[in-house]
């Protein structure tokens, strides 16, 4: 426990002698796909399984807030930032490795690496997630899908860490995967690593697979602004979108949010929006869809959905 005599300098220089980048007041909005976001007290960059588990035995010692990102891809931060540590699984926890029709990725690598790195190696399987904007940590933490696929129909094994400070390595059966769920969310669990099995196939078919994709996305989403992508999860028996559209909500703003208007399942940063404008905008899009079809909408957020002060 952090003695009240203790200056605070103490924690921060015990992370700069575990972790090559540590960064002081680091704004939030860049690094989060919303680009919203105060600014985080430390930001640290991991680099190796150890460092994570040195960070959070760090911040406890010191009773310290800590939370993990990715790509910031599915997390807001409140626009008074963040007390305590950000851990970010980034670009030097990125590595991949192909062996035969088996593929592992570090948890920082992005999806779109993996995607094209399996293609290289002539291998089927990740060409749905060529284009979804996360990292692989991410992706396994709530089993991320989009078009034909999900990470539950190609993951052989996750490596994790466990809220002890453990790690362990979770089978796919154990991982528990459905739609936008796992164990390892359930548990706060953070992922470090996976393993994908993958099959053989014709190099042009895969790379035309992903480019069918790729021009999918550019036709009906909203890509030219900010976003976290598919901001609702489906509930069940309908489309989120169809019901925000139908609602009349299209194109509805709340300062620098707006209900995109080429896609109403989107909700993007038109470039001047605060995350309170977003929040408040999601939760209107709720409100008003309960409203007129009795059906909750919930968003498809992860880890820390909305996180830091006010």
């Amino acid at each position: 426990m952090l003695s009240e005599k203790q200056p605070e300098i103490n924690y921060i220089e015990e992370l700069k002698n575990i972790c090559g980048t540590v960064l002081l007041n680091e704004p939030m909005s860049l690094h989060t796909s919303f680009r919203t976001g105060g600014p985080a007290e430390v930001f640290i960059k991991a680099e190796s399984t150890e460092n994570i588990i040195s960070a959070i035995d760090i911040a406890k010692k010191y009773n310290k807030q800590y939370i993990i990102t990715g790509n910031g891809s599915n997390i807001l931060v409140k626009d008074g930032g963040i007390d305590g540590i950000v851990i970010n699984i980034g670009n030097e926890m990125s590595k991949i490795k192909c062996d035969g029709t088996k593929i592992y990725a570090q948890a920082g690598a992005m999806l779109s690496a993996l995607a094209t790195a399996a293609a290289d190696e002539e291998l089927t399987g990740l060409e749905f997630a060529s284009g979804i904007p996360g990292t692989v940590g991410g992706a396994v933490f709530m089993n991320a899908g989009a078009y034909d696929g999900e990470i539950k129909d190609v993951i052989e094994y996750a490596d994790v860490i466990d809220s002890e400070g453990n790690t362990h390595r979770l089978i796919k059966d154990e991982l528990e995967l459905s739609y936008r769920h796992s164990v390892i969310a359930e548990k706060n669990m953070i992922v470090v690593g996976a393993m994908f099995n993958l099959n053989k196939g014709i190099k042009k078919n895969i790379t035309d697979k992903m480019s069918d994709f790729a021009k999918r996305r550019r036709d009906k989403q909203p890509l030219n602004y900010p976003s976290a992508g598919s901001t609702f999860k489906r509930p069940e028996g309908y489309f989120a979108g169809k019901l925000i559209e139908d609602s009349g909500l299209k194109g509805k703003t709340v300062g620098g949010a707006q209900v995109s208007e080429k896609h109403a399942g989107f909700i993007v940063n038109t470039g001047t929006a605060t995350t309170d404008d977003i929040i408040n905008l999601m939760d209107f899009c709720k409100k008003t869809v309960y409203e007129k079809f009795g059906v909750m909408i919930e968003c498809s957020a992860h880890r820390g959905d909305i996180a830091g002060r006010q």
